[in-house]
């Protein structure tokens, strides 16, 4: 992980693309990024894909490649979606951990994501970390800079995808 978030800081913002937010999972990972263009995007997540490959064949000490080569595109479009796709990302190991276990875990940043850079968080329980440069970009577009304030900041203690303990 640590080496994972070592490797993104220094290529998190490469001009036309920016990883803004990530999550890190047992076996795929989760970006919040901006790119100027389809061709940037497309070159920002190659570079994304053979960094993290390089990360993992470097720590397990295996060759080969990592990622099946593809990712889900979803262009966020409105504050809404931009807001939920946020918590999503941020509070993704709370909301595997919910699934597996029926009662979600204690709040914190999850330590596997940017949450401890994020500055949208309700609750000052989860702060910025101090000192250091983070492994994610600022955003440049209104959406993620701002917009998705619109529909509140986001609480530490929500679980992404549960309503009333329910999934949906």
């Amino acid at each position: 992980m640590r080496e994972f978030q070592r490797s993104l800081r220094e290529s998190c913002e490469r001009g036309s693309f920016r990883v803004l937010q990530y999550s890190l999972q047992r076996d795929h990972v989760h970006l919040i990024v901006e790119s100027d263009s389809r061709d940037a995007l497309g070159r920002g997540m190659k570079s994304i894909g053979a960094r993290l490959a390089r990360v993992v064949n470097r720590v397990f000490q295996r060759r080969g490649s990592v990622l099946d080569g593809r990712y889900h595109l979803h262009f966020l479009r409105t504050p809404r979606e931009v807001r939920s796709a946020l918590a999503y990302v941020l509070l993704n190991a709370r909301r595997h951990w919910t699934k597996r276990f029926g009662v979600p875990p204690p709040v914190r940043v999850d330590e596997a994501s940017s949450g401890r850079w994020f500055g949208g968080w309700a609750s000052s329980v989860l702060s910025r970390e101090s000192g250091g440069r983070p492994d994610v970009a600022s955003p440049c577009t209104w959406l993620a800079r701002e917009g998705w304030k619109r529909h509140g900041l986001i609480d530490p203690a929500e679980v992404p995808g549960f309503v009333g303990g329910h999934s949906r």
